[in-house]
């Protein structure tokens, strides 16, 4: 029994001595970290460079040399005795950059800087941080009646088209004070419209107006919207300032999200349209991609041949080479309507080699039932072997200004007159 304690009190005396050395072993090495820690003292003799050297920043020859006075235990690491440090005014040690000499317009212009000569690497640019300027806002083009800011949206399952009235900018009116207002009208729809409240002595007017038109998923994407703008004189009268129609497209309407759109005011033509009915489209030449454009905005005044409400019409436009049959491209059909609007581009391949020999012909056709078409009328551009008056006018027009639209009024006439 005796033996059996002097052994457990022989394992226990034991382990505590085991138990101490560890932790005298563990005292050594935290003592040895905390005295090389503290052992890095402020070189005395140590002197910043010079910032009166000139406008020559950190050249090469303007080191700090650091000297070491003996009884200092400090040690540069081989992997960073390349480098150089310099001093700062709190006490500090900062390293200088790889490159000693920067560019100098990278660098800030002060004289009076609390780190001496001391070189800042990182400096900002504030152009960088500069938000694009929205053209919208000053981009206005000369003869502009004015703008109007619109938010477009259209709701699927109830089937709604929602409209909204922001604001218009730089409104010409025929007084010295503008006192404009706004007609919704859901296009070919002309007897009903909605419309906004007067404001009072402003060229530049906020609305903030919220309209809503009940219109079915299958007809929405041929309706137009237009804008009339009217100023309203002391006599209560209603002169027009401007228009702008936008065709509703299925890319604009899809998301169910509402989107902000801007355009310009047009002028309304006041001349009566033709006896076939008028064209209105632009054409552009780009010299550099050989490409021919057309943008056929819309129609007016035709003489349909059926009920608007079961009729629809479209543009065909083809593109001919001594008289010979290119391409042709069409636009999309606008339901029952005698004006129509698209507001659509199509593009053509044409070697400038090309142009005196090519023309364009643009029909308009209505739609009849059983994939069938009736042509309403039709208006060929080109060269002097293919057109004369206003539609050749059109075309030098085109080719003097490159890469520019160049948008007109043309008369349809018959086929037969061709």
């Amino acid at each position: 029994m005796a033996e059996q304690v002097a052994l457990v009190i022989g394992g226990i005396l034991g382990g505590l001595l085991l138990l101490l050395l560890l932790l005298i072993g563990v005292s050594c090495c935290l003592w040895k970290r905390l005295r090389a820690l503290f052992t890095y003292e402020e070189l005395p003799g140590t002197k910043a460079v010079s910032s009166s050297q000139g406008n020559k920043i950190c050249s090469p020859d303007a080191r700090t040399q650091a000297s070491r006075p003996p009884g200092v235990p400090f040690v540069v690491p081989p992997s960073i005795q390349s480098r150089d440090w310099v001093p700062l005014s709190s006490g500090e040690w900062a390293q200088t950059p790889q490159d000693p000499c920067p560019a100098p317009e990278l660098l800030p212009q002060a004289t009076n800087s609390s780190f001496g000569g001391t070189c800042v690497v990182g400096t900002i640019n504030p152009e960088l941080y500069k938000f694009p300027e929205d053209q919208s806002e000053t981009d206005f083009p000369e003869g502009c009646l004015g703008r109007l800011w619109f938010s477009v949206e259209y709701q699927q399952e109830a089937e709604r088209l929602l409209v909204g009235l922001i604001r218009a900018q730089r409104l010409q009116a025929p007084s010295e004070t503008c006192s404009p207002l706004v007609k919704l009208h859901l296009l070919p729809d002309e007897r009903r419209f909605l419309q906004s409240k007067t404001k009072r002595r402003t060229a530049s007017p906020q609305f903030d107006e919220h309209f809503i038109f009940q219109v079915s998923s299958k007809s929405v994407t041929q309706r137009v919207l237009r804008f009339s703008v009217y100023h309203v004189d002391k006599q209560r009268k209603h002169q027009l300032l401007g228009q702008v129609l936008f065709p509703l497209k299925k890319e604009i309407l899809a998301g169910d999200c509402q989107r902000i759109i801007w355009r310009d005011l047009e002028a309304e033509s006041l001349e009566p349209p033709s006896e076939f009915g008028d064209l209105q489209f632009c054409l552009s030449y780009n010299d550099c991609l050989n490409r021919l454009t057309v943008v056929v905005l819309r129609a007016k005044g035709l003489r349909l041949q059926e009920d608007m409400s079961f009729v629809s019409v479209f543009v065909k436009v083809s593109l001919m080479n001594h008289n010979k049959f290119v391409k042709s491209k069409k636009t999309s059909a606008v339901l029952g309507s005698a004006s129509p609007v698209y507001s659509e581009t199509f593009s053509f391949r044409v070697d400038p080699a090309e142009l005196d020999t090519a023309s364009l012909s643009l029909t308009v056709l209505q739609s009849t039932g059983e994939d069938r078409s009736h042509e309403l009328g039709r208006v060929v551009v080109g060269p002097y072997m293919y057109a004369r008056g206003k539609e050749l006018e059109h075309w030098n027009e085109m080719l003097s200004k490159p890469k520019e639209l160049v948008r007109r009024w043309h008369a349809l006439c018959c086929t037969t007159e061709l």
